[in-house]
């Protein structure tokens, strides 16, 4: 596990994935709640035996995590997605725990008592691709996200939006259960989310890319 508090684009400069890695999760934050100067805030971020990424805003993340003496187990950790990795870690996941946040949610983990197994998970508010092939399976928050793939990997991706309320679990890139949990389909966003904080990070990224790849 790796984290990096830098623009994204420096992280391509570090990245390095195993030749023998199966499973990837990689994940650009713009916080809202956990200031990332704590480096437990950013992600992925674990809790017990799962490790995992969030895009949106829980909001009771305090309330269910309170009764758990193993949470918040960082000095000034406080960030909102710990609470979706616990409800996943302490129900072994099952997706009908998921109800139980309030919030938006499209978020992905690793749980190290399920080897070579990704499971993903959308609730409302924040959307979920998936692109797939023969061979692999990619999931993002855009479609446009997958298009990058596509062009630097060279493969083809049948793509498709996730539905809200879905649990998936992904091994051997294939989608191996499929399940529906309940989200709050009321919620709204109390706050305005924040502006981009660095507007020219994508198009700093994708050049990047173009680099590596004529280099390859």
């Amino acid at each position: 596990m790796m984290k990096q508090r830098t623009p994204a684009s420096e992280l391509l400069e570090r990245i390095a994935v195993p030749a023998s890695a199966t499973e990837l999760l990689v994940h650009v934050r713009d916080y809202t709640k956990g200031h990332p100067s704590i480096a437990a805030n950013n992600h992925p971020v674990r809790h017990g035996p799962v490790v995992g990424i969030h895009n949106g805003i829980i909001l009771n993340d305090d309330e269910l995590l309170e009764p758990l003496s193993c949470a918040r187990c960082e000095p000034r950790m406080t960030v909102d997605s710990e609470a979706i990795f616990a409800l996943a870690a302490h129900s072994r996941n099952d997706p009908r725990a998921l109800e139980d946040l309030t919030g938006s949610m499209a978020a992905a983990w690793l749980d190290s008592r399920v080897p070579d197994t990704i499971f993903a998970a959308r609730g409302v508010g924040r959307p979920l691709w998936i692109g797939k092939t023969k061979h692999e399976l990619f999931f993002a928050s855009t479609k446009a996200a997958l298009e990058v793939v596509e062009r630097y990997t060279r493969v083809r991706l049948k793509k498709r939006e996730i539905g809200d309320g879905t649990f998936l679990e992904i091994s051997g890139a294939r989608i191996t259960r499929e399940e529906r949990f309940r989200p709050d389909h009321s919620y709204r966003d109390p706050i305005a989310l924040p502006a981009v904080r660095a507007p020219g990070e994508g198009v700093s990224c994708l050049r990047r890319l173009a680099v590596l790849a004529a280099s390859l």
